[in-house]
């Protein structure tokens, strides 16, 4: 079997999208369509705040996705990488499809000066985990974020 890494095209629209969708069910969540399209749009677009994607294909298929983002850290000169989203079709997990989108970012992330490249997973993401112990480094670092029902400042006013 031979994986192919390659950035996305405006003609993987249909193929990112089924993969996407698995990913979004996976952590049990769904997008509105419009959330779907302006992602999509960002992907391919040449905004250096906005997120790129690679694809992995077998036999000309996409078979797995990941986006990433390069950003500022307030504890380095250089950017990082944060490797937002990675995901294998269940047919073909096991195979390398995963490590070989990793190590992809890592290789965009080479090119781009950015030498720490992160990413989050859930805890119970035990399948994904064992990849992640081989091709990463566990971090102490525990995630903490806003409420989604606390009000905005400007909600507030």
């Amino acid at each position: 079997m031979t994986i192919t890494i390659r950035p996305l095209k405006p003609g993987d629209r249909a193929a990112w999208s089924e993969l996407w969708s698995a990913y979004l069910a996976f952590y049990e969540t769904n997008l509105p369509q419009l959330v779907f399209d302006t992602y999509f749009d960002r992907l391919l677009g040449d905004d250096a705040q906005d997120f790129s994607c690679l694809l992995a294909e077998v036999d000309g298929k996409v078979v797995g996705l990941t986006h990433y983002l390069f950003h500022r850290h307030g504890w380095s000169i250089e950017n990082c990488c944060y490797l937002q989203d990675l995901y294998a079709d269940p047919s073909v997990r096991g195979q390398g499809i995963g490590r070989a989108l990793i190590e992809a970012v890592y290789k965009q992330a080479d090119i781009a000066g950015a030498p720490n490249v992160y990413w989050l997973t859930q805890d119970f993401n035990h399948d994904a985990r064992k990849l992640y112990d081989r091709v990463g480094s566990l971090t102490p670092f525990i995630k903490y974020a806003r409420p989604k029902n606390a009000p905005t400042q400007k909600e507030k006013a």
